[in-house]
């Protein structure tokens, strides 16, 4: 947690593009919440053409969406710059118009949230709950930080 699922047309983002887009989803989430980097997960959906649908019709334009989970209890000011942040540097990064964009986030109750073989915490108390996980654990978190 957070989970940022961006779905676009199979083979319109590179995988560059993908790397990018996680990269800076990640920073952006990390830095605007303090939230560690091993909480963020980034998964790239690829829909097929024809596969996609806008007001019941096939989607014929550009089109890139992202939908974000966090753990509830952000700020509306945190979560809006999240959002503006991500639609920023998603448009720069897939040279694509800000219009084309859709950005959703949504709150999910820490609680009702495993990862890492444990409940989550709520925000601000990573650092208590860090200590609880098992070394070999940590170890698997901390390798994916940079």
């Amino acid at each position: 947690m957070p989970t940022y699922v961006v779905t676009a047309i199979t083979g319109r983002l590179s995988q560059e593009q993908k790397s990018s887009l996680a990269a800076s989803i990640t920073k952006i989430h990390c830095s605007a919440t303090g939230a560690p980097a091993y909480f963020a997960q980034v998964l790239f959906n690829d829909v097929p053409e024809g596969d996609y649908f806008i007001g019941g019709k096939p989607l014929t334009g550009d089109i890139l969406f992202v939908h974000g989970e966090i753990r509830a209890g952000r700020a509306l000011e945190i979560k809006q710059r999240i959002i503006l942040n991500i639609l920023e540097d998603a448009a720069r990064i897939t040279q694509m118009e800000k219009s084309h964009i859709q950005i959703y986030m949504a709150d999910l109750p820490a609680k009702q949230i495993a990862e890492w073989g444990k409940i989550l915490p709520n925000p601000d108390e990573e650092t208590e709950w860090f200590a609880s996980v098992p070394e070999p654990v940590k170890k698997r978190m901390l390798d994916l930080m940079d």
